[in-house]
C-alpha cells in the first residue's frame, strides 16, 4: 500500500508560460526530493535495465543525437546528456522537450526537476497540462519507491491498479489547482481537460472528490 496524500504532497507542480522555439510555449514543471544520492537518481533514470523496473523498456541510440523508444508510450531524440544533472529529450515530437535537472540535497539526497514544454498550439492553453501532468507524477512516485527499494512488480499494471487510478484521480485534481493559479486557462477549457486527462489516467474511479478532504 501507499500512502497516496504523501505521494501526491511530496510533488511542487507549476505550469506556466514559456519559450517555445519562435514562439509561446506551455510548460509544466514538477519538483521532487528524494532520499538517495543524486549518481543512483540519475543511474535509475538512465540505465535500460532499471528504468524497466520502475518506468518502461527503452530502446535505441541511447546517446547524444540518437534515438530512444519507450515501449508503448513516446520515442523521441537525446540532445543533451551531462551525468549526473541533466538530461533533455525530445518527447514524442521534435517541438515537445523534456529537460530533466538533478541536484544533491546533501549526500544522500537529491533534488529532481522535471520541465515539459510544448508550443502553445499544442498545449491549447494552460489546462494542457492536464493531458501529461498526471503521468508525470504517477512516473515521479513510481522511481520515487524504486531508490528506497520500494517498488516491485509491473509499473504499468500498478499504475491501471484501483490503488494506481486513485492516486492519478487525486494527481488530476492537484494539476487542476496548478492550472488555476497559473491564470493560463479559463475554466471551461480546464473543466473540458480534466475529463479527457480523468478517462486517460483514472478510466474506473469516480472523478469526484472522495468527501474527507482529499481533492
Amino acid at each position: 500500500m501507499i500512502d497516496i496524500i504523501d505521494q501526491i504532497n511530496a510533488v511542487n507542480r507549476e505550469v506556466g508560460s514559456r519559450s517555445a522555439g519562435d514562439g509561446e510555449g506551455i510548460g509544466v514543471l514538477l519538483r521532487r526530493r528524494y532520499d538517495a544520492p543524486i549518481e543512483d537518481v540519475w543511474e535509475a533514470l538512465t540505465d535500460p535495465d532499471r528504468m524497466k523496473r520502475w518506468f518502461l523498456p527503452v530502446s535505441g541510440d541511447l546517446r547524444v543525437g540518437g534515438d530512444f523508444q519507450l515501449e508503448g508510450n513516446a520515442g523521441g531524440r537525446i540532445l543533451r546528456c551531462e551525468p549526473p544533472r541533466l538530461l533533455k529529450v525530445t518527447f514524442g515530437a521534435e517541438t515537445s522537450l523534456v529537460e530533466l535537472r538533478l541536484s544533491p540535497d546533501g549526500e544522500d539526497a537529491t533534488t529532481f526537476e522535471l520541465e515539459h514544454t510544448v508550443p502553445l498550439e499544442m498545449a491549447g492553453s494552460g489546462a494542457g497540462a492536464l493531458y501529461v501532468g498526471p503521468g508525470w507524477d504517477g512516473a515521479l512516485m513510481s522511481l520515487g519507491l524504486f531508490v528506497v527499494g520500494e517498488a516491485g512488480g509491473d509499473p504499468v499494471a500498478a499504475a491501471n491498479s484501483p490503488e494506481g487510478q486513485e492516486f492519478s484521480r487525486q494527481s488530476v485534481h492537484a494539476w487542476i489547482a496548478a492550472v488555476e493559479a497559473s491564470g493560463t486557462a479559463g475554466a471551461a477549457e480546464i473543466a473540458a481537460a480534466a475529463e479527457v486527462s480523468m478517462a486517460q489516467f483514472a478510466p474506473d474511479v469516480d472523478s469526484a472528490p472522495d468527501g474527507k478532504g482529499n481533492a
